[in-house]
C-alpha cells in the first residue's frame, strides 16, 4: 500500500513539473498575428545593359578578364542585350502613409523596387535614401492606412531574452523564426557605426531588412547579417538596433543622405599589455595609432599615443565606441575630448568635421634603398635607415624600415616593409631616428621587459607590444 502511494506521489510530481515547463515555453502566435501584416516583401530588379553575359562579368584588372575577352564571345547569337538580376529581401512599415525600412544592400543599385504586402497588394517603391555604413535604407510606397510596427527600446534588451524575426527566407512569405539575444553591442570588421545585436534567430537569404521583435511585439532591430563559414545559417545573426536605424532614416527622410562627424584619427583597441605600457590603470578607451595631417584632431593637438577616454561627455569603454560617438556628432560642433597622455588625463577641444563619401589614402612603400645593417638586432630584425628620397615619399622625418625578420623575430608581429616610428615604455614615447639609437634603447631592457612600438604598415599605423625584449 505504501509503495502504491509513493508511486502515485512521483507520478503526480512529474506531471506537475511537466505542466509547469509547458506553461513556461513562449507562445509567439499572438505576436505573429498582430505584427505580421506590417512586414513586407521587398523584391528588386537590376537591369544590366550591354552585350556581355552576366556569367562573364570580370573587372578589367581581373587576370581572367583577358582570357574571357579573347576566347569567349561577349555576345552570343540570339542572346538579349539586356539582363535582369532579381533579388529578394524584407522590410517593415514605420508609417501609415507608406514609409518602409529595409537594408541598404537590399535596394542598392536597383532599377526597380517592388513592395508586396501580406494582403497580396503590390506597389512600386521609391528609394528615399540609403546609408551603406549602417546598411539602412528608407523606401516609400504610395498608399495610406497601412498597418505599422511598434518600435521598442534596444537598451532594454537583455542577453538571453526571446526575440522573433518575421520575413520571407528563400521567398517563403511571412515565415516566423525565434531565438534569444546572444550578445549586445557587437562590433564587426568594417562595421564601425553599428553596435549590433547578436541573436541565434534563424536568418537566411530573404530575411535581410526584416524586423526583429521582442516579446512585447516591439521592433528592436533590423536583421542585417549572419556569420557563416558555409554561406548558410550557423546560429549567429546580427541585427541593427532600431534606435540607430531610426536616427539614420530621419536624416534620409529630410535630406536623402546621412551626415556624420569625423576627427581624422586611426585607432586600435587597448589591450592589457598596451594599458601597462601607457600607464593606464586598466584597459579602456581608444588608442590613437595615427592622426591625419590637417584633420580636426591634428589641429586640436591630439597625438599618436594618446588614449581617448571620453568624447563629448560620453565614455569610450572600448575602441569600437569612438567611431559611433564621433559619427553621431553634428559636423561643425565643438566637442571636449578627454585623453590619457604620459600618465595623466587632459581635456582637448576639437571641432568635428564632416565625413566625406570617399577617403583618399596614401600608401607608404617599402624602403629598399636604405642602408641595411649586416646583423639582426636582439629582436631578430634587419633594419635600414630610409634615404632622403624615401623620407620625402613617405612624408616622415624619422623611422626605420624593417628589411627582414630573422631568428625569433617572428614573435614581434613585425613584417618586412614595416616602418618603426617610435618606442613606448612606461608611458614615455621616443622617436626612432637611427639603427644605433634603436639598438641602444633595446639594450636597456632585459628579457622580462615589455615594450611597445609605433609601426606604420601600408596606409595605417598601429602599436605592437613585444614581451621579453631580451629573448631572441
Amino acid at each position: 500500500m505504501n509503495m502504491r502511494v509513493l508511486l502515485y506521489f512521483f507520478v503526480m510530481m512529474f506531471s506537475v513539473a511537466g505542466h509547469a515547463q509547458v506553461r513556461e515555453l513562449p507562445d509567439f502566435t499572438e505576436l505573429a498575428e498582430r505584427q505580421g501584416p506590417a512586414v513586407v516583401n521587398v523584391s528588386t530588379t537590376q537591369v544590366i545593359k550591354g552585350n556581355r553575359h552576366p556569367g562573364f562579368q570580370f573587372d578589367e584588372d581581373d587576370p581572367a578578364y583577358e582570357f574571357f575577352r579573347r576566347f569567349i564571345p561577349r555576345q552570343m547569337p540570339g542572346m538579349p542585350r539586356e539582363f535582369r538580376n532579381q533579388s529578394l529581401g524584407s522590410g517593415f512599415i514605420i508609417s501609415a502613409d507608406g514609409y518602409v525600412l529595409t537594408n541598404a544592400h537590399v535596394v542598392d543599385d536597383a532599377d526597380e523596387v517592388l513592395v508586396k504586402l501580406t494582403d497580396k497588394r503590390e506597389f512600386k517603391a521609391k528609394v528615399i535614401g540609403s546609408d551603406r555604413r549602417t546598411d539602412v535604407a528608407l523606401i516609400k510606397i504610395e498608399a495610406n492606412g497601412l498597418p505599422v510596427v511598434k518600435l521598442g527600446d534596444p537598451d532594454r534588451l537583455r542577453v538571453g531574452e526571446w526575440v522573433v524575426a518575421i520575413g520571407p527566407p528563400f521567398g517563403f512569405d511571412s515565415s516566423v523564426t525565434a531565438g534569444i539575444v546572444s550578445a549586445k553591442g557587437r562590433s564587426l570588421p568594417q562595421e564601425n557605426f553599428v553596435p549590433f545585436i547578436q541573436t541565434d534567430v534563424a536568418i537566411n537569404p530573404g530575411n535581410s531588412g526584416g524586423p526583429l521583435f521582442n516579446m512585447r511585439g516591439e521592433v528592436v532591430g533590423i536583421n542585417s547579417q549572419i556569420y557563416s563559414r558555409s554561406g548558410g545559417y550557423m546560429g549567429v545573426s546580427f541585427a541593427i538596433p532600431i534606435d540607430v536605424a531610426m536616427q539614420v532614416q530621419a536624416q534620409l527622410r529630410s535630406g536623402g543622405k546621412v551626415n556624420r562627424g569625423r576627427i581624422g584619427v586611426a585607432i586600435q583597441e587597448v589591450t592589457k599589455e598596451l594599458a601597462d605600457t601607457f600607464g593606464l590603470p586598466k584597459p579602456q578607451g581608444a588608442l590613437v595609432a595615427s592622426v591625419e595631417k590637417g584633420a580636426p584632431a591634428d589641429k586640436a593637438g591630439i597625438e599618436a599615443g594618446d588614449v581617448i577616454l571620453k568624447f563629448d561627455g560620453k565614455a569610450v569603454a572600448q575602441s569600437s565606441d569612438l567611431p559611433r560617438i564621433v559619427g553621431s556628432t553634428a559636423p561643425g560642433a565643438k566637442a571636449l575630448v578627454q585623453v590619457w597622455r604620459k600618465g595623466t588625463a587632459r581635456d582637448i577641444t576639437v571641432t568635428v568635421a564632416e565625413m566625406p563619401d570617399e577617403k583618399a589614402d596614401s600608401r607608404p612603400r617599402r624602403g629598399g634603398g636604405g642602408i641595411e645593417k649586416g646583423t639582426p638586432n636582439k629582436l631578430g630584425l634587419m633594419l635600414s635607415e630610409p634615404s632622403a628620397e624615401q623620407r620625402r615619399q613617405l612624408g616622415i622625418d624619422h623611422g626605420l624600415i624593417v628589411e627582414d625578420v630573422r631568428n625569433g623575430g617572428a614573435r614581434t608581429d613585425l613584417r618586412p616593409g614595416d616602418l618603426i616610428l617610435a618606442l613606448v615604455s612606461k608611458g614615455a614615447q621616443t622617436d626612432i631616428r637611427s639603427v644605433e639609437q634603436f639598438n641602444g634603447l633595446l639594450s636597456k631592457f632585459d628579457k622580462t621587459s615589455t615594450i611597445t612600438l609605433l609601426v606604420r604598415r601600408g596606409d595605417s599605423q598601429t602599436f605592437i607590444t613585444i614581451k621579453g625584449v631580451g629573448d631572441k
